[in-house]
Formats: C-alpha cells, sequence, structure tokens
C-alpha cells in the first residue's frame, strides 16, 4: 500500500508551484505531480499583492519585471477616461509585467525537488474514506497516491469532471459564459515611450489592453471571433493600421509588431468541491475573461490562503469535508467578486448603446475626480476581497 500523503498537488504550473513552495515553508507533507510543459515565453501581469507573495518565498528577485505605474481607462467612440497612479495608492507599482516561462522557472528553481512525472487520470475515495486515491494511467509503471487531500492546481479533463454554476439562470448548467470574442495577443512598438503606463481602452467589440513590457507593449486585444481571425491574418503594416485606428494617438503611431495569435476567451468557474476529499484552485476553479488581469492573480491567492489553511490544521482535519467548508467559505467573497468584476466589465463596456457609452462616461469621469474611489478600486484589483470593507 502506497504511503498517506498529506497533499496531493496535480499541477505543475505557477499556481501548483506557489502551494508547493508555501506547504514547503509550512512544514506541511505534500507531493507536486503533473508532467511539466515547456512554458510558452508570454508576458503576464502580476498584481502588486502576487509579487509580495512571491518575494515571501523568494522567487520575484529571479524575474525581469517592468513596472505598471499608472493605469489609463478610456472608451473608443465616447468620453470620459481615468487614471489610476500607482503614486496615490503609496505603492511602488500597480502591477508588474513578466514573462510566464521565467515566472515558471523562478518558481521551480526554488523547489526542493522536481514534479512527480505523472499524468493523473482517475481518482476515488478509499473504501474507508479517509483519503483520495489517484492514479497515473500513463507511467512506467503505471503510478498511484494516496492522499488526505487532492488539489487540482490547473485546468484540463481532470479539473473539468464536475462543474457548478454560480446561478443557473444567467449561466450555462457547465458555469460558462461565452462573451463571443477571442483575444489577439502580441508585442507591439509605438512611437512615444510608454512610460511604465498601461492602458485599457473599452471598444464596442471587447476591450484592448497594452501592457508595458521593456521597451514594448503587450497587447490582449479582446474582439468578435472573426474580427480576430481577421486581425492574425493581416500583414503587419495593416495590422498596425488598425491598431492604431481603434486605440488612438496617445502613443504615436504604433511601428513595429511581433507574432500574432489568438485563443477564444469565456468565463468558466465551479462552486465549492468538486467531489470529497478534493479542491480545485486557479484555472481549475475559474478561468475568467483577460480584461483587468485578474485570473493568474486570483489563482495564486487561491494557492496561498489554502496553503496558510493547511498550516494550521490537525493532520487527521486536512481534506474532512469541514476543511473544505471552511476553506471555500473563506476564499467566496474574492473568488465572487472577481469573477462579477470581470464579467459585469465585459458586459458593460462591450457595446455602442448611446445610453450605455454616456452611462459609462459619467461613471469614469466621476471616478477620476473622486480619489477615495479610485483608489479602493485600485487596491481591488491589487489585493483582491482583502481590499473590501
Amino acid at each position: 500500500m502506497t504511503d498517506l500523503i498529506d497533499v496531493l498537488i496535480v499541477g505543475p504550473g505557477p499556481v501548483g508551484m506557489l502551494l508547493a513552495l508555501a506547504l514547503e515553508e509550512a512544514r506541511v507533507d505534500y507531493r507536486l505531480v503533473g508532467n511539466e510543459r515547456e512554458a510558452q515565453d508570454r508576458p503576464i501581469a502580476l498584481a502588486y499583492n502576487s509579487r509580495i507573495l512571491l518575494d515571501r518565498l523568494g522567487a520575484f528577485r529571479a524575474l525581469a519585471a517592468t513596472p505598471i505605474e499608472t493605469i489609463h481607462v478610456s472608451q473608443r467612440g465616447g468620453f470620459g477616461r481615468t487614471l489610476i497612479r500607482a503614486a496615490d495608492c503609496h505603492v511602488p507599482a500597480l502591477g508588474y509585467v513578466v514573462s510566464y516561462a521565467d515566472l515558471c522557472s523562478a518558481l521551480r528553481q526554488r523547489l526542493p525537488a522536481p514534479a512527480v512525472k505523472a499524468q493523473v487520470r482517475r481518482y476515488s475515495p478509499s473504501a474507508q474514506g479517509d483519503a483520495i486515491v489517484v492514479e497515473s494511467s500513463d507511467a512506467e509503471p503505471a503510478q498511484s497516491f494516496r492522499a488526505r487531500l487532492l488539489v487540482l492546481a490547473e485546468g484540463g479533463p481532470l479539473a473539468d469532471r464536475a462543474v457548478s454554476s454560480l446561478d443557473r439562470g444567467r449561466y450555462s448548467a457547465d458555469g460558462r459564459r461565452d462573451y463571443g470574442q477571442s483575444a489577439v495577443v502580441a508585442l507591439v512598438q509605438t512611437e512615444l515611450p510608454h512610460r511604465n503606463c498601461a492602458w485599457e481602452r473599452f471598444t464596442a467589440d471587447g476591450p484592448l489592453a497594452l501592457l508595458p513590457c521593456g521597451e514594448r507593449l503587450s497587447l490582449i486585444w479582446s474582439t468578435t471571433h472573426e474580427s480576430a481571425h481577421a486581425l492574425c491574418a493581416l500583414n503587419d503594416a495593416a495590422f498596425l493600421a488598425r491598431l492604431g485606428a481603434t486605440f488612438g494617438g496617445r502613443l504615436g503611431r504604433f511601428v513595429g509588431s511581433g507574432p500574432r495569435s489568438a485563443f477564444p476567451v469565456a468565463l468558466r468557474y465551479r462552486r465549492g468541491s468538486p467531489e470529497p476529499r478534493v479542491l480545485a484552485i486557479g484555472n481549475a476553479a475559474q478561468t475568467l475573461h483577460p480584461v483587468a488581469g485578474q485570473g493568474l492573480n486570483l489563482g495564486l491567492r487561491d494557492a496561498w490562503d489554502l496553503a496558510r489553511s493547511l498550516e494550521g490544521a490537525e493532520r487527521n482535519e486536512i481534506g474532512s469535508t469541514q476543511f473544505i467548508r471552511r476553506y471555500c467559505a473563506a476564499r467566496s467573497l474574492d473568488r465572487g467578486a472577481g469573477i462579477r468584476l470581470t464579467d459585469a466589465l465585459v458586459r458593460i463596456f462591450s457595446n455602442s448603446n448611446p445610453a450605455w457609452m454616456l452611462a459609462r462616461g459619467l461613471g469614469l469621469a466621476a471616478l477620476d475626480l473622486t480619489p477615495p474611489a479610485r483608489q479602493f478600486f485600485a487596491r481591488r484589483m491589487m489585493f483582491g476581497a482583502r481590499a473590501l470593507p
């Protein structure tokens, strides 16, 4: 019979590795399993709170990070804009743009041992109900694990086994909202320097974000599936002209673009625990629209809060119904707020209704003229529910 592990983490991505490092620090018995894939060298945005978590684990200093000192929010074709500044919130930066591959490497180097290479296919409760039995179907020889708690830390077929919705009247039965959008991503160069400013430009077809990334800008342009496909098919000159016409001239002309790709964006999430002795965190628990860059940061907070809950738990309590209920209840405010915020931003701003445009313009102008509200919104983006009253 295999040894009983306290926590088995499936998914050696950033969320799973951060959980493993936090459990290592807390001296909680764990095992990290999964096949490590070559990480894409793509820019990602880390909130200031995520920088704090990575700093505590000694992983942030290895990253080449571009700070976001200002965020400019506006809507195309309508009035109103707001500026959110790090200095107004008394922090050195609102967030940082780093390479996803570098983040994975920095976390992996801090781990005392690499993840166990295994593709987990099945899990089921033990006969006594005191553990979860996890099996790998593709390892040679086949491997099995017994754990008090199984943590699914990345998406995929295993994480899709059970999904429920927060509100079946507004969301489909599998916890999904299809926005009818795809995000076009690329690194672009502008005529004028970005001065560490990030831009969120809302259009009728979806939000367009530009994040400072070294000397260039990381583009995340959400638009209709048809438009995204067409944008990827354009030559560089035509693409940059379309981008300039949509974004405007605040950064001068767009003068260069790297390779482009597109992926569909949607909302997917589960509520509570998929099954007894199983918890989902990160992309296994929720996949958000990229607007406002909340997805990965929410997942890192999932992992950190779970580690803190496990640190003070009795071993026979780990994975119990009471433990899972407490963790889910503790995370419900932050997760619910993040899901609803990103969903509301997309639905409210992705239309050209004149009445909505007027209301949005008034809202952006009011936010810009009300420093306490602007600072609260910024802290919500940086710290999640910890910024809520």
